[in-house]
């Protein structure tokens, strides 16, 4: 009797063939134009800076790995990685690099390791270590360069103090100051279009974001309802790198299609709150490490009832 034809196994009972790595390799390759360009841009401060980051989480997990006596395999999966330079596309050029690598560490132990590992983790892990350099150090933090590592005025500041929105090509393609990996909206564009593509990610949060902020914007305008600039909002500051790249993470997304559009509204209500009264210019990062503590709770109240349960 052939005992093979019942197999009894846990779920899932059917694979996509895909895995954790390959993911991770997909978000690395979506990041490389608007790293190369941060590069190109801001010189070999921002270089040194993704190379500090991506090296820092890399050895911050398997540090912290062999102090807890568990296999240093997970680092393989390519997850620090993609925590490093997230960390470090969200930084100012010139930053000094002990503050990238505290960062790092903070992110992978505290933001990861300390809940225990990829999977779960409540927020994302290269916000919470952002979170944690802005309330520490926030006067390096806010420290803007322009090429050259000269200081200048991000396009939300200048923004909210004169109404000057700048040139809009300018901030299509990434001629501005503010963090080194958030000012091509074109390639980031480019990078969350291969995600799609690739169903690395759902369409549904990032739209939903951008949506809502560009709304939001237009709506509460400064000179009365309906007068706000919503294109202006949609291309500056860190929303397309946090929608796209952020605000997707699969750890600490809803996982059901209306929960992922309550992720989306969510984020881009907060996000344009703390932009029009909140006493920092932009609130991408906060916005969406908010959202990611309402996650298990949206779940809860969008999951489907189970086959067979009242």
């Amino acid at each position: 009797m052939d005992t093979n034809k019942l197999t009894v196994s846990s779920s899932p009972h059917l694979h996509a063939g895909g895995s954790v790595r390959s993911a991770m390799l997909h978000v690395l390759l979506a990041l490389a134009p608007a790293t190369v360009f941060a590069v190109y841009y801001f010189g070999m401060t921002a270089l040194l800076t993704v190379i500090t980051g991506v090296v820092a989480a890399v050895a911050a997990e398997a540090f912290f790995l062999w102090v807890m006596k568990k296999p240093i395999t997970p680092v393989r999966d390519g997850s620090a990685a993609v925590t490093g330079l997230l960390l470090a596309l969200n930084l100012p050029a010139g930053i000094a690099l002990w503050l990238v690598a505290i960062g790092a560490g903070v992110a992978i132990g505290i933001g990861k390791l300390v809940f225990g590992g990829i999977g779960h983790n409540p927020f994302n892990p290269a916000l919470v270590g952002r979170a944690v350099l802005v309330i520490s150090w926030p006067a390096r933090m806010t420290a803007w360069m322009g090429p050259g590592l000269i200081s200048a005025a991000t396009p939300l500041a200048i923004y909210r103090d004169s109404g000057n929105a700048g040139s809009y090509r300018d901030l299509f393609f990434g001629f501005i100051p503010g963090s080194i990996g958030e000012v091509s909206a074109f390639l980031l564009l480019v990078g969350g279009l291969y995600l799609l593509y690739r169903q690395i990610i759902d369409w549904k949060i990032p739209v939903t974001y951008i949506g809502t902020v560009a709304f939001m914007m237009w709506l509460l305008g400064p000179e009365g309802w309906f007068t706000g600039d919503p294109l202006f909002h949609v291309l500056s500051g860190g929303l397309m790198l946090g929608a796209f790249f952020m605000a997707t993470d699969w750890t600490t997304s809803p996982v059901t299609k209306t929960g992922r559009i309550i992720m989306g509204v969510g984020c881009g209500l907060i996000t344009a709150v703390i932009r029009l009264y909140g006493g920092m210019v932009e609130g991408v990062s906060f916005a969406i490490l908010l959202m990611n503590a309402f996650t298990p709770l949206i779940d809860r109240y969008t999951m489907g009832r189970r086959f067979g349960a009242r």
